[in-house]
């Protein structure tokens, strides 16, 4: 995914090749072909070699089950890490990202700020403008660049199901001025449109309710694994354990009972933009 959001064999980089160096070493002492291993944890020995070379992110499973097969010592988790693949997009985001390529369902509760995949490029730009420290020009433009390939995966991916619950007051801030808010606005109700796109406002009359933790993201992949995704300050975590995914998801279905439903929150945003 080296700039290209559908493109399956990233570029190269440091972090991969030491990655895959380490799994070809375990696997060197654990006596197994590629094709051996390829076995064991599920996955081609075109996947293996691949990996093994740093030309392919790991997904989670591999790295788990390797983990298991090779008896790596915790060392496999840990260097995942710290694995870096795309431009433009923070370090501890890119496994996520690698997922939601592949991901047959999408959930999303954000109170911050409208969600990547349904932002506008002025909208984004304003954000990476005013980010602290900071940001070059020209690192903008590759975070702006990321963001918007990103959001290609509502259109290409028609039979994944995208649900998003968003809090009343982020559409209210008026990020960027009235011309910006409005362009996102627009955005965000052609995007409702799309059969695969479901978009609930949370309103601010609900003065508590199940996302008071802050903002989380479930996913399911082909396989029907769920995975869940919490972003804080300069750090995200990627959550594989079932119980805690299980109480997210329980979490997120209590949101949706307690959002307004699709069809109010499309004419509640219809409202603001006419406020505009």
């Amino acid at each position: 995914m080296a700039g290209k959001a559908g493109n399956s064999e990233p570029e190269t980089t440091d972090s991969l090749r030491a990655f895959g160096a380490v799994v070809k070493a375990f696997r060197g002492r654990a006596t197994l072909t590629q094709e051996g291993l390829a076995r064991r944890v599920g996955f081609s020995a075109g996947t293996v070699a691949s990996i093994e070379q740093g030309r392919r992110l790991p997904p989670p499973e591999f790295i788990e089950r390797a983990e298991r097969v090779l008896d790596a010592f915790g060392v496999l988790r840990a260097m995942a890490t710290q694995l870096a693949r795309q431009p433009g997009l923070a370090a501890w985001f890119r496994q996520w990202a690698r997922l939601e390529e592949q991901a047959i369902s999408l959930y999303t509760y954000e109170c911050r700020l409208v969600p990547g995949l349904l932002q506008t490029e002025a909208y984004a730009r304003e954000l990476f403008e005013h980010r602290i420290p900071l940001l070059t020009d020209k690192e903008t433009e590759t975070q702006v660049t990321a963001r918007l390939d990103r959001q290609k995966l509502l259109r290409d991916r028609p039979n994944t199901a995208f649900s998003f619950i968003v809090d009343e007051h982020v559409f209210l801030r008026r990020t960027g001025g009235a011309d910006v808010c409005r362009e996102v606005l627009d955005y965000v109700l052609e995007s409702t449109r799309l059969r695969n796109v479901e978009l609930q406002v949370m309103p601010l009359a609900r003065g508590v309710h199940a996302g008071m933790d802050g903002p989380l993201q479930l996913l399911e992949t082909p396989s029907n694994r769920w995975y869940a995704y919490c972003e804080g300050q300069r750090s995200g975590q990627l959550i594989p354990d079932l119980k805690t995914i299980s109480t997210l998801q329980m979490r997120y279905a209590k949101l949706r009972s307690q959002a307004l439903t699709p069809e109010d929150s499309a004419s509640l945003l219809t409202q603001m933009r006419g406020a505009l």
